[in-house]
């Protein structure tokens, strides 16, 4: 069964073998943190409130702070360019997605601000 494949517009598809692995890194995320590493976690919803629902489960009791970065996609296409390693255009098309059905406890527009502004704003949540 295929990990992960990339489709036509940036949708993507997973099968068993990357479901498995997923749960066994969060496995030994949410086992880092109960034994008091501080960690944390950069990920793309790519099955929005369904993906954070299994990052949820593993991570229940612990104290979580969700924080949603946001871009204006006409910014995040301009920085895909710029990088010259990204694939143009999968940003935008993901965007919908990945915020889909998600819950945060802050949110960050990292085209409206600069990142040390917004890594302050997330900073000043935890304390």
């Amino acid at each position: 069964d295929a990990g992960i494949v990339i489709g036509a517009g940036g949708a993507v598809a997973v099968g068993d073998a990357f479901r498995e692995v997923e749960a066994a890194w969060l496995a030994g995320l949410a086992a880092m943190a109960r034994a008091g590493a501080r960690v944390i976690v950069d990920d793309v919803f790519l099955g929005g409130a369904a993906s954070q629902g299994r990052v949820r489960a593993h991570l229940a009791g612990l104290a979580v702070l969700w924080v949603g970065v946001r871009c204006d996609t006409a910014i995040v296409t301009g920085r895909e360019l710029a990088r010259g390693d990204r694939v143009v255009g999968l940003a935008a098309a993901q965007a919908p997605v990945v915020h889909e059905g998600v819950a945060y406890d802050l949110e960050v527009d990292s085209g409206a601000a600069e990142a040390l502004d917004c890594a302050r704003a997330i900073a000043a949540r935890l304390g």
